[in-house]
């Protein structure tokens, strides 16, 4: 029996999709995904039935509303469902509406998002017609809708696949040099993923360092320069136990878990059999369990829609900053990634879960997962202490009784003289204040940078435990 009622396909517009429009467009292209022949969503495990890894998912979750947060890392073990939950993740992704034809997934609402060779294009457009700029036409050009790519990095990439190269055929055919976009460019607005990141080619690395932290791909060789924006989801994954991860890779990303944390319990283990032969059994049974997730998963990626076009309303106080920036300070945090993420963080799960006001418990999220992980607490957890180091002074004597007492006397003494009289300029203060933003009633790091949050110290206590190492990622 067909799973999902037949939708009317959706037709490019000539104007900005509403999220309305996108739910729309994302029931369309899933309806035709299977009559296509291409791999729909359901073709993975849906998120909903990997069982455990709660964490995992939420960070997941955010980092689909909020691109700005940098990315997801994730550890672990052989078999422990990392690879699953990215392309699970991939399965939630609402489609994308970009330039027909367009080789970078160009968005026609955003301008300065615009490859080189476009630009150039609608520059001499402009020119020759001044009646209308480069905005305007590119937001008249014509529009497609299509889903969100997911592109794999495989270890043995060569700097051509990733950022391009010369086509040679199609050079040969034109007559002029054409440039064939690499997987950077089918990867923006979509999922870049690397599978045992730790393992990759040092070049590779670079490269994709340098993406991040740019957001963009200058390509200038052959006697070709092109631009092109590349902000895609990253989600990288690796297995400690085959490698260790360079710290400054490490510190690029903004959230990095670990699916070894919480090892399942018998029952969760059974479960997690269960929904895994259920799935791969096919016929009715896969049918039933894909019936019972498909609400849930539809809800979710109509709130992901919802929430990236919310997110540009969510601001933080300057109280919630200066807390974020104190509790890095307190963490022994080095340098200012770690306070950024954290508000990233915090901005994501507030609009994911439809508020337009950061809470605190939105800012004790951000300093677990994007805090945390770079404090001198985890980064110092296998270093052994140095033993050449003198011991701290002795504090000195306390003073004499007589000359306490007479301090205090005194002190009181000052107090009664500056205490205003009571009642006094109350008819001056104005009836309502304005509303303060919500804070923590505590901090969760003390001053020694030893967290003191009970569920925060289990959490970092954890990450001592881990196989990971250094800096390594922080574990749930």
């Amino acid at each position: 029996p067909a799973r999902r009622p037949a939708v009317a396909p959706v037709a490019p517009r000539a104007a900005t999709m509403s999220p309305e429009e996108r739910v729309a467009a994302m029931d369309a292209e899933m309806a035709a995904a299977p009559a296509k022949g291409g791999q729909s969503p359901s073709d993975g495990l849906p998120l909903s039935m990997v069982v455990g890894q709660d964490s995992i998912k939420t960070a997941l979750l955010l980092a689909s509303v909020n691109r700005d947060m940098g990315g997801v890392l994730i550890s672990g073990g052989r078999g422990t469902a990392k690879s699953v939950m990215a392309r699970a993740l991939h399965g939630l992704l609402p489609p994308i509406e970009v330039v027909k034809d367009s080789k970078y997934n160009v968005d026609p609402e955003e301008p300065n998002e615009m490859d080189s060779l476009l630009r150039k294009q609608l520059e001499d457009e402009a020119a020759a017609d001044p009646s209308k700029g480069v905005a305007q036409r590119l937001e008249e050009m014509e529009r497609d809708v299509k889903p969100a790519p997911f592109v794999q990095i495989p270890l043995n990439v060569m700097d051509d696949m990733l950022l391009g190269s010369i086509d040679v055929e199609e050079s040969v055919r034109e007559g002029k040099s054409v440039f064939q976009p690499g997987l950077l460019a089918r990867a923006h607005r979509g999922v870049l993923y690397v599978d045992d990141i730790n393992l990759l080619d040092a070049e590779a690395t670079n490269i994709l360092l340098q993406v991040i932290s740019d957001g963009k791909v200058i390509v200038e060789r052959e006697g070709i320069s092109v631009t092109y924006i590349c902000k895609p989801l990253l989600i990288a994954t690796f297995n400690p136990e085959e490698g260790e991860m360079r710290d400054h890779l490490l510190d690029r990303i903004a959230v990095s878990l670990s699916a070894d944390a919480a090892p399942l319990n018998v029952d969760q283990r059974v479960a997690a059999v269960d929904s895994v032969l259920t799935f791969a059994a096919g016929g009715e049974k896969r049918a039933a369990a894909l019936d019972d997730d498909m609400e849930a998963s539809d809800a979710l990626r109509s709130r992901i829609i919802f929430a990236r076009e919310e997110i540009r309303d969510v601001t933080l106080s300057r109280d919630q900053l200066v807390y974020l920036c104190e509790e890095a300070v307190r963490a022994g945090c080095q340098g200012h990634r770690a306070d950024i993420y954290a508000s990233e963080v915090a901005r994501a799960s507030a609009a994911l879960a439809g508020r337009t006001q950061v809470d605190a418990d939105d800012l004790k999220l951000a300093v677990k997962l994007a805090i945390l992980p770079r404090s001198s607490f985890v980064a110092d957890a296998e270093q052994p202490p140095d033993l050449d180091m003198p011991p701290p002074p002795p504090p000195p004597p306390p003073p004499p009784q007589d000359q306490m007492d007479e301090e205090l006397d005194e002190d009181q003494q000052q107090d009664e003289q500056q205490e205003p009289p009571e009642n006094e300029d109350q008819e001056d203060q104005p009836d309502t204040e304005p509303e303060e933003p919500e804070l923590p009633e505590e901090f969760m790091f003390d001053a020694e940078g030893v967290p003191i949050d009970p569920e925060l110290l289990a959490f970092a206590t954890k990450q001592k435990q881990g196989k990971s190492g250094g800096r390594g990622p922080a574990v749930l």
